[in-house]
């Protein structure tokens, strides 16, 4: 299945909980989300049969990779039980996580005995009051760092680090973030500062482009281009010359990947969106909770995403602005 651009339908984020532990600056900055904030209530959010019924849907329509995403995915209660039913979907699924890593200690078994295969850990900092600075909370980064060596323990391989990079604020993290993860295995993604939402006060003078970090790395190693994986992902991925290490960039300021985009977003609250900058998106929970069937909902995601034109990081230079964005801790980023 295909969209306007003849882009196919492969890859499936899908948030579980708008509810998050960490006030990440460029995600859910506590100013704006603190104490009295409401996030979605219990019957607002996506059951785990939905979640389920859904991924089986998009299976059906091509999707051969999910990933379980948040808020943070971890404070949703009983989310191995979760991952262990979608790991039954398939048994060539291609499932992953994205977390912050403060719970994945006390996580990390539990979801690889369910068959997670993948995971992605948010760390923006070595640094404890960088750290502290750039999540919003006054938690120890040792948090997080025992829980990557907890999963790592688990048998988790290639455990990858996102890194949002901002200009003033962790830049001096960059090179200890590379040597941390050079020296434990990590695969490290670097990612520029992107405006997904309206609220995280989003200026092009705080990113930090890939260029730029790759030419502060190269003060130290040099590296070399290798292939992507497959034609879709998002990542320009480099090695160490001595082959120790990978690191990517995801450049969706400085360069674009639009056109290889073949990712859909599924909201906490059931929303179908097609663009990580989406301002809208199509009704998945009232769809299930109308008694549609199977065939039925099939139909109406085959035919939005048939006329999917999503391509707002190419045309960002040329000052689209699009009002009212779904925030990152809704879509998962």
């Amino acid at each position: 299945m295909k969209d306007k651009f003849n882009r196919k339908l492969q890859d499936l984020r899908i948030s579980v909980t708008d509810r998050c532990n960490f006030r990440c600056r460029y995600c859910m900055p506590e100013e704006l989300y603190g104490e009295a904030f409401e996030f979605l209530k219990k019957d607002q959010v996506l059951s785990f049969e939905e979640i389920i019924r859904l991924s089986k849907i998009f299976v059906n329509l091509g999707v051969n990779k999910i990933r379980i995403t948040g808020g943070e995915p971890l404070v949703r209660k009983n989310v191995s039980h979760l991952i262990k039913s979608l790991s039954e979907i398939d048994e060539n699924l291609d499932i992953a996580m994205t977390t912050n890593g403060y719970l994945l200690s006390k996580y990390a078994s539990e979801l690889h005995d369910a068959g997670l295969k993948r995971l992605t850990v948010s760390l923006d900092s070595l640094h404890n009051e960088i750290f502290k600075k750039m999540s919003g909370k006054n938690f120890d980064v040792e948090n997080v760092l025992s829980g990557i060596k907890k999963a790592k323990s688990e048998g988790f391989e290639n455990i990858k680090i996102n890194t949002v990079v901002r200009k003033d604020v962790n830049e001096n993290s960059i090179m200890d973030l590379v040597d941390y993860c050079r020296s434990e295995g990590h695969i490290l993604r670097f990612i520029e500062y992107m405006d997904v939402g309206t609220l995280n006060s989003w200026n092009r003078e705080n990113v930090v482009s890939s260029n730029e970090i790759k030419e502060l790395i190269s003060e130290k190693y040099n590296l070399k281009s290798i292939s992507k994986n497959y034609s879709s992902e998002t990542s320009d991925r480099y090695t160490f010359l001595d082959g120790s290490g990978e690191i990517g960039f995801i450049s969706s300021i400085s360069n674009p990947f639009c056109s290889n985009c073949t990712r859909a977003r599924i909201t906490a609250d059931g929303k179908l969106v097609t663009c990580l900058f989406s301002n809208k998106g199509m009704n998945l929970k009232a769809l299930l909770r109308s008694r549609k069937s199977d065939e039925e909902i099939l139909f109406e995601i085959s035919n939005l995403w048939s006329l999917r034109d999503d391509k707002y990081s190419l045309e960002r230079s040329d000052n689209v602005n699009v009002k009212n964005k779904i925030e990152m801790f809704q879509t998962g980023g």
